[in-house]
């Protein structure tokens, strides 16, 4: 089968669909694989890495061309119509975007977007969203100290003592777990909020606080427990009162960092901006659901800016502002993905009877020989 690992063209997307490590396995496999002239350069990969493993190099039409092509991001139409009908696509193809979907349909493609697996034991290997979000949860501690104009440790020095910065999380799934451990490897003193109380007990191990909302109903408890691995709205009630200790506690934060996101739905507002009036001039909030109207109102997309004294991050890309380790993930969890729905002679077999392959495919047929 010829795998097509074409350059993303996106703004700001530097992660690659492939790296060289995973190149060398479909090429044992007796895959032929054709990389665009460039494609990993931004993630540290050069063209001579993958020929080394036995890819060819080539154009965008010819990455884009071949029977199976492996994308981070869904292709715009210009990729789209390099596309041959009956081709497979397999990347974050973003299936809540009904208008992607239908030029995929007319394109007559066979799609599969792997942000869609469950949050499953058997789906781990192949969990994008938490490969993803790993980094991301990283990454934003890190933006957050270089946008943050003091230390986030404690120091004593001759001088006197520093305090160590204060860091509020809000949302402890894996993003805000991450994000939890990489503010304590530099000495910050950690709060952490999320809905489902199972996570107090990781908020704790990690060396955070966590901060407890209590539950005054059966209906709070039972939506606290999220669903398929997901957090759920929480009902007005617990919200408001959530909001009025996420307002005490931003207060006294000098970094606040939201990670609260539900797929295919407006992020929650966690932080309004009567908070964000009141913390300290100089404070600085990361909101990693910017992409999806941001867990908190001020927050602009893909823009740094300053409101009432705070300064506000909404990058929506965190995880390829690390684009090597970000690429190496996410290419492992394609990898894994595809010995779901390729046979040794080069055939795609959708088996839906398979959860994982069920969930994630977007548009596409039952059965397509690749085998050419």
């Amino acid at each position: 089968m010829l795998i097509g690992i074409p350059r993303e063209i996106r703004e700001g997307e530097a992660r690659v669909a492939a790296t060289p490590e995973t190149v060398k396995k479909y090429v044992a496999q007796g895959h032929r694989v054709i990389v665009q002239s460039g494609a990993g350069v931004r993630a540290s990969l050069r063209d001579a890495a993958y020929e080394a493993v036995g890819a060819r190099i080539g154009t965008a039409s010819e990455a884009m061309g071949a029977g199976l092509v492996l994308k981070v991001r869904a292709p715009e139409p210009a990729e789209l119509a390099m596309m041959t009908p009956g081709a497979v696509l397999v990347g974050m193809l973003n299936p809540f975007d009904m208008e992607n979907e239908v030029r995929m349909v007319a394109a007559g493609i066979i799609a599969f977007a792997l942000e869609a697996a469950p949050r499953t034991t058997r789906a781990q290997s192949m969990d994008v969203l938490s490969s993803q979000a790993n980094i991301a949860g990283y990454k934003a501690v890190l933006v957050a100290a270089h946008h943050y104009q003091r230390f986030m440790p404690m120091l004593m020095t001759a001088a006197g003592t520093v305090k160590a910065a204060r860091v509020l999380i809000l949302g402890a799934g894996v993003a805000g777990l991450q994000a939890i451990a990489t503010a304590r490897r530099l000495g910050a003193v950690i709060e952490a909020s999320d809905v489902r109380p199972a996570v107090k007990e990781q908020i704790e191990s990690l060396g955070a606080k966590f901060l407890d909302v209590p539950f005054l109903t059966d209906e709070e408890r039972e939506i606290a427990q999220g669903a398929g691995g997901y957090a759920r709205p929480m009902p007005a009630d617990w919200m408001r009162r959530q909001a009025e200790l996420v307002h005490e506690r931003a207060k006294q934060a000098d970094i606040v960092i939201t990670t609260a996101l539900i797929p295919g739905r407006t992020a929650p507002v966690l932080l309004q901006e009567a908070s964000v009036q009141q913390m300290k001039p100089g404070s600085v909030v990361v909101d990693l659901a910017a992409a999806q109207g941001g867990n908190c109102p001020l927050t602009v997309p893909d823009e740094v800016v300053e409101r009432h004294g705070v300064i506000l991050v909404g990058h929506t890309n965190l995880a390829a502002m690390v684009a090597a380790d970000a690429s190496a993930l996410y290419a492992r969890n394609v990898l894994d993905f595809l010995k779901l729905i390729l046979d040794k002679e080069g055939k795609l077999v959708i088996d839906r009877q398979d959860d994982i392959v069920a969930a994630c495919l977007m548009t596409g047929q039952e059965q397509v020989d690749l085998a050419s």
